[in-house]
């Protein structure tokens, strides 16, 4: 990748890869066989992964997509939705020993729960993406849903030493970890460029690497980018907040839309901020108005693809 061999693909993104069940309506659960009838149910592509890589195709990003899918039915859907969405799917495995892995998804006007089988999403190998990078030659790489792929975390810090001696970029997006343990980024964070996270995954891994209780999002996240990335942090309704070498560097506020489902709305922001950054924006401000738009545009439809953002929503919501 490095010199004059022009890349395959602009960014290459590394995770999960499945279907959303999403259910809304009346999805809070009563057991004792209580019968709850739901105002909808869609089979959707998810995935944090899967949902970055549509977004970022969406908004004119070359992207392709290192993740494992099972032979199945569910793995033959995630696959269509994802040339349906201009992703590169080169890099997908079949795995035919696992299911294709499951999230279901019961969504409410601003919150939503998710029940996740993880079937094949933990199978994917840091020698599946070493060899995608080699082949892809990506000028970036997204590396999302780390605590859903143990496997990868624990061989990520020596392959995204090899990966940024290519000469590419490198952005995390951990999501939540089920286990609540938030363990393992103390190596990984200082070997990204831009890290992703949530206000409340920014609290939680601030606690998990330095050891102390953070309840203060500033505190947390200019902890966090003191070890050398910057770290974006994704505010909802409020936008993004940027934090660079200990310290707040930038802000952006959302849009005011009516809501209609938040599921990926924070892969969205994901995918306009790495478009911006690729697009070569200098400007952090600029760059987070780029992601709180695209995340912000998202929530327009059901799913996290149903209503991403193209490149003319974009640059007018933007104005």
């Amino acid at each position: 990748m490095t010199g004059a061999t022009e890349a395959a693909v602009d960014v290459l993104v590394v995770g999960d890869a499945n279907p959303d069940l999403l259910l809304t309506g009346d999805t809070v659960p009563r057991f004792g066989q209580a019968e709850q009838l739901l105002d909808s149910a869609e089979l959707l592509l998810g995935g944090s992964a899967a949902i970055v890589a549509c977004g970022l195709a969406r908004l004119g990003v070359r992207t392709a997509l290192a993740a494992v899918v099972g032979a199945d039915q569910f793995g033959s859907v995630v696959l269509d939705r994802l040339r349906d969405g201009g992703v590169d799917d080169s890099a997908i495995e079949i795995d035919a020993d696992r299911p294709t892995g499951l999230s279901v998804v019961l969504s409410e006007p601003g919150d939503r729960a998710i029940l996740t089988l993880p079937g094949t999403i933990p199978v994917l190998t840091a020698e599946a993406v070493r060899s995608a990078v080699a082949r892809l030659r990506p000028r970036h790489v997204h590396v999302a849903s780390y605590f859903l792929l143990p496997g990868l975390a624990a061989d990520l810090p020596a392959l995204l030493d090899e990966i940024a001696a290519t000469g590419a970029t490198i952005s995390l997006d951990t999501n939540w970890d089920p286990a609540e343990r938030w363990a393992g980024l103390h190596e990984v964070l200082p070997r990204v460029d831009v890290f992703l996270p949530n206000r409340e995954e920014a609290l939680a891994i601030a606690t998990a690497v330095d050891g102390r209780a953070h309840d203060d999002l500033d505190e947390a996240a200019a902890a966090l980018s003191a070890l050398g990335c910057r770290v974006v942090v994704k505010a909802g309704a409020d936008g993004g907040v940027a934090f660079e070498g200990g310290r707040r560097s930038a802000a952006a506020p959302g849009l005011v839309l009516d809501v209609v489902d938040t599921t990926g709305a924070g892969d969205s922001f994901d995918a306009g901020y790495l478009a911006a950054l690729l697009e070569g924006v200098e400007e952090e401000a600029d760059r987070l108005r780029w992601a709180a738009v695209a995340g912000s545009l998202s929530v327009r439809g059901t799913g996290g693809t149903g209503a991403q953002a193209t490149r003319d929503e974009l640059a007018e919501a933007r104005v």
